[in-house]
């Protein structure tokens, strides 16, 4: 097992509130992808909307991948004012949120 070096990655599922329109809700992630623009420790941003057939996603419709260079990379960013900014406008419109951070690890058989 072979751990990445440095890099994290975290995981945030959201489900918004079914009052939020969903145009807001397309400018809410449009305002998120920017912060990697404002933000020197995050590195990449992903998204993508729930498709599973499984039907096990608990009321999750989106989710986003974030990679930080480092631990200190990630911490940085929850205190980053780009980031307290965002999170205040998104926050009233988030009904339920689950969050992992990990380091990359690869296996090899």
């Amino acid at each position: 097992m072979d751990e990445a070096k440095g890099f994290v990655r975290r995981v945030l599922l959201i489900k918004f509130k079914a009052e939020t329109a969903p145009d807001h809700v397309e400018r809410l992630i449009k305002d998120y992808s920017n912060l990697v623009n404002l933000v020197e420790s995050l590195k990449t941003w992903h998204m993508g909307k729930d498709v599973s057939i499984d039907n096990l996603h608990e009321g999750f419709t989106h989710v986003f991948e974030l990679t930080f260079e480092d631990a200190e990379g990630a911490a940085a960013y929850v205190v980053h004012p780009a980031h307290l900014e965002f999170h205040e406008r998104i926050a009233p419109h988030v009904e339920k949120t689950a969050m992992i951070d990990y380091k990359p690890t690869s296996f090899h058989t």
